[in-house]
C-alpha cells in the first residue's frame, strides 16, 4: 500500500502533466507498475498485470502527445474489471470454467479509455461471474487495502481496492446490484453507477435485463467525472457545475430490508453528511422511501442474470462454484414464477417518483454493516453468502432495478471495524446526464467540506481529515 502523504498524483494531473511535456505516459505507468509489484501482493487486487504490453502502449500515447493530440487521459494507468473485454487478454471472470484465449477485440468502454489516452495496466478480480458482494475466487482474495482482515467488497473489489491501495489513480467497474458502490464504500472512494444509456453497458447476455452498468472508481470527484465523461463520450460531464440553487435533500435512513440493521456509526455518518449539506445551504427533510415488500424483481433478475451470462458463455453448471450453481438455480425457480415481470418494476417506478417528487437527490447511507472478513467466501454455501451480502449491504440494489443515477463517497471511520463509512447519493433519471451531474456535485461539496485521505496508508488509519471546526449538532 501507498504511504498516504505520498500518495500518486490524481488521473487529472497525471494526464496535465503529460500534455503539457512535465511527464511522460512511460513515466507515469512505470511508476504504477512499480507501485503494483510493491503493494499488490498483499492487496489482492488484480487478476493479470501487462507490464511489457502496457509499456509499449504508453510509448504510442506519448507519440500520439507529441503529435498534437490533447488527450483528456493522458498517459493516465488504469485498470479494467475482469468482466469486459480488453483485447488480447483472457477475460476469466472470476471463474476457472471461462476460457483463457484472448479477447478478440475492446469493449466500446475500453476502447474510449485508451482513445482518450489511458494505458490499461492490468485487469482487476472479481467473485465468480461477479455474482456476490465479497472478491474471492480460485485466483485468491482481494482485500480492503484499510484494514486487510476485511474483504474490499464485490464484485469490483479488485478496482476499489487497486485505487484504495493508490495502485493506480482510478479504474474501471461494474455494478448490477451495488458492485460498483458497496466496494467504493468498503474502501473509501469515490464510486458511480450512472443511469442507463450514458455509458455502453453490453455485458454478458443482457447485462443482467438491463440493471449492469459501467461506471468510475476513483479517490477523488474530479477524477471519477473525468472518467466518467470519457466512458460516455460525453465531455460536459467532465467539469460538473455546482448547484444553481439551494437543493431539497431527502434522508432516507430507514433500511430497505428487515433483514439488515443499520449500524449506529454508519447512521451517524449519514447524518454528518446531512448536516454538512445544511451547512452549505441547501434543505434536509427525513424520507421515507416505498422499498419494495416483495424483493422477487430485483432478486429474480440477480439470479437469472447469472444464469443467463453463463449460458452465454457457454459455461456448465457442474463447473462452477457451488454457491453461484444454487444462485443460478435460484433463478430459474424465481423466472418460472413471475419474477422477470415488468409490471412490479413500473409499479416501483411509480411509487418511489411519487414519495420522492419534491427532493432534488437522495442521501443514503452506503452500507447497513461493515463488510465482513476477507477469508473464503467462495468455499462457503449459498445461504451464507445471501445472508452476509444482504445483511451489509442493501442500499444500492433497488437503484440498479429502477435505473436511477447513484454514488458512493466517504465520509467517516468506523472505530471497531477500522475501515471507512461512505454515503450514497441517488438522483432521478434523466437521458442527457443531469442526474449524474448533479451526483457527482452534490458529491464534490461534500468532499470539499468533509475531505479524505485519498489513499490507504497504514491499515487502521482514518480516511477523513479532522474538520477545522465542529459542525452544528
Amino acid at each position: 500500500m501507498t504511504d498516504a502523504h505520498t500518495a500518486p498524483p490524481t488521473a487529472s494531473a497525471i494526464a496535465a502533466a503529460v500534455r503539457d511535456g512535465r511527464s511522460t505516459a512511460v513515466a507515469e505507468v512505470t511508476a504504477a507498475l512499480a507501485r503494483i509489484a510493491a503493494g499488490d501482493a498483499t492487496v489482492g487486487a488484480f487478476q493479470l498485470v501487462r507490464t511489457e504490453r502496457a509499456l509499449a502502449e504508453a510509448a504510442v500515447v506519448d507519440a500520439r502527445v507529441a503529435a498534437g493530440e490533447q488527450l483528456p487521459l493522458a498517459g493516465v494507468p488504469v485498470a479494467i474489471k475482469d468482466n469486459i473485454p480488453v483485447a488480447g487478454e483472457p477475460m476469466r471472470e472470476g471463474s476457472a470454467a471461462t476460457r483463457d484465449e484472448p479477447q478478440a477485440a475492446d469493449h466500446p468502454v475500453v476502447e474510449r479509455l485508451r482513445s482518450a489516452g489511458a494505458v490499461v495496466v492490468g485487469l482487476t478480480r472479481v467473485p465468480e461471474l461477479c455474482v456476490f458482494g465479497t472478491t474471492d475466487s480460485v485466483y485468491g482474495t482481494t482485500r480492503n487495502p484499510w484494514n486487510l482482515a476485511r474483504t474490499s467488497g464485490g464484485s469490483s473489489g479488485g478496482s476499489a481496492a487497486a485505487v484504495a491501495a493508490g495502485l493506480v489513480p482510478v479504474a474501471h467497474a461494474a455494478d448490477g446490484m451495488g458492485s460498483i458502490r458497496i466496494p467504493a464504500a468498503n474502501c473509501g472512494v469515490v464510486g458511480l453507477k450512472p443511469g442507463p444509456g450514458l455509458v455502453p453497458a453490453e455485458m454478458g447476455a443482457h447485462s443482467w435485463f438491463g440493471m449492469s452498468e459501467n461506471g468510475p472508481v476513483a479517490t477523488t470527484v474530479a477524477d471519477a467525472a473525468l472518467v466518467l465523461s470519457v466512458m460516455a463520450g460525453r465531455p460536459e460531464l467532465a467539469t460538473p457545475a455546482p448547484p444553481s440553487r439551494p437543493l431539497r435533500v431527502g434522508l432516507a435512513l430507514e433500511t430497505p430490508t428487515a433483514l439488515a440493521r443499520l449500524d449506529a456509526q454508519f447512521g451517524d455518518a449519514a447524518n454528518l453528511a446531512a448536516r454538512t449539506l445544511r451547512e452549505a445551504g441547501h434543505e434536509v427533510v427525513d424520507l421515507a422511501l416505498p422499498y419494495p415488500a416483495n424483493p422477487l424483481p430485483a432478486l429474480a433478475r440477480w439470479f437469472a442474470g447469472a444464469g443467463s451470462d453463463a449460458a452465454h458463455e457457454g459455461l456448465r453448471l457442474r463447473d462452477l462454484e457451488p454457491r453461484v450453481r444454487a444462485h443460478i438455480r435460484a433463478g430459474r425457480v424465481l423466472a418460472r414464477l413471475g419474477g422477470l415481470r415488468r409490471a412490479p418494476v413500473e409499479a416501483l417506478r411509480h411509487r418511489m417518483l411519487a414519495a420522492t417528487h419534491d427532493v432534488d437527490i437522495l442521501l443514503t447511507p452506503a452500507l447497513a454493516q461493515p463488510g465482513p472478513e476477507a477469508e473464503g467466501w467462495h468455499r462457503r454455501g449459498w445461504i451464507a453468502n445471501m445472508r452476509a451480502n444482504i445483511a451489509y449491504a442493501p442500499y444500492a440494489a433497488p437503484w440498479n432495478l429502477l435505473g436511477w443515477p447513484a454514488a458512493v463517497v466517504p465520509v467517516g471511520w468506523h472505530d471497531g471495524a477500522a475501515v471507512p463509512i461512505g454515503v450514497q447519493l441517488v438522483a432521478h433519471p434523466a437521458a442527457d446526464g443531469a442526474g449524474e451531474a448533479l451526483v457527482l456535485a452534490v458529491a464534490a461539496e461534500l468532499e470539499k467540506r468533509t475531505p479524505w485521505m485519498r489513499v490507504a496508508g497504514t491499515p487502521g488509519t482514518a480516511p477523513v481529515r479532522e474538520r477545522a471546526e465542529n459542525l452544528p449538532e
